[in-house]
């Protein structure tokens, strides 16, 4: 296949990563802006390396004219979350999706891979709409913990550095570290529910305090510099400590005071 025939090989890939990972965004944000939380945390994605992908074309003996076909990971994306449940929240997540097709779905976090690695995958396949035709690609999908993605990565960059052959001792560690981020994983389920309200406290409280801050503006913008300011004020002092009702007791304050002056224009 001729450079720039790669080129328009690579369009649909690229294309699906773009599309998919503003829509598994929009997931988050959309858990987020109902004040929920969110299973996903953040998300990656990219299209094979065509070295890499002609590596692997190679080793399994797959023509070219049926890479599309057969191979099931050129356009990757992962998605991190922070607990090893909401793994299972978001497989069913991508199950109920009616944009993708799930074609089948690989379960290393039950069954651990010998080396230690552990995430789900799903390889699905989505439609990508070009100028002239649909064309229906295969997608892999990782989902994984961040201690998963940490250890996996470390993996993959020793994988990479002695071509898949790992020295024993080095191995050795690697399934170690593997288990601890596993023990990590563990630990930190125990502490869900206490991590989750502390996030969600947090959201509220950034969500107060920007809200404050843009009624603060609003008396700036209407030449009311000096109530501004004290409001600005009460704000700094109450920034660090301050409790949910506080904040929200501000922001009524500096509300009536808008409505008040803007009555008087």
């Amino acid at each position: 296949m001729a450079n720039n025939d790669w080129g328009t090989f690579y369009v649909p890939y690229e294309q699906a990563i773009e599309e998919l990972k503003i829509k598994l965004r929009g997931i988050r944000k959309e858990y987020r802006k109902r004040k929920e939380y969110s299973p996903i945390e953040f998300i990656t994605g990219r299209v094979k390396e065509l070295s890499s992908m002609l590596e692997k074309a190679n080793k399994f003996n797959i023509p070219h004219n049926r890479l599309r076909f057969e191979l099931e990971d050129i356009a990757g994306i992962r998605i991190m979350v922070q607990f090893v449940d909401d793994i299972w929240t978001v497989v069913d997540l991508m199950r109920k999706r009616k944009d993708m097709t799930v074609m089948y779905e690989k379960d290393y976090v039950t069954n651990v891979k010998p080396s230690g690695y552990r995430s789900y995958h799903m390889v699905v396949q989505y439609p990508v709409y070009m100028a002239e035709e649909v064309v229906d690609i295969l997608v892999e999908i990782q989902i994984r913990t961040l201690a998963m993605n940490f250890w996996a990565t470390a993996e993959h960059s020793l994988n990479y550095k002695y071509k898949q052959q790992i020295p024993p001792a080095i191995r050795q560690k690697l399934k170690e570290s593997a288990e601890s981020a596993h023990q990590l994983d563990e630990v930190m389920m125990d502490i869900k529910d206490e991590i989750k309200d502390a996030q969600l406290l947090f959201e509220v409280k950034s969500d107060l305090v920007s809200n404050i801050m843009g009624q603060i503006l609003l008396l700036s913008s209407m030449d009311r510099g000096r109530e501004a300011s004290n409001y600005q004020q009460q704000l700094n002092r109450l920034a660090e400590n301050a409790n949910v009702q506080q904040l929200q007791a501000l922001l009524e304050e500096v509300r009536r005071d808008v409505r008040r002056f803007r009555n008087l224009t």
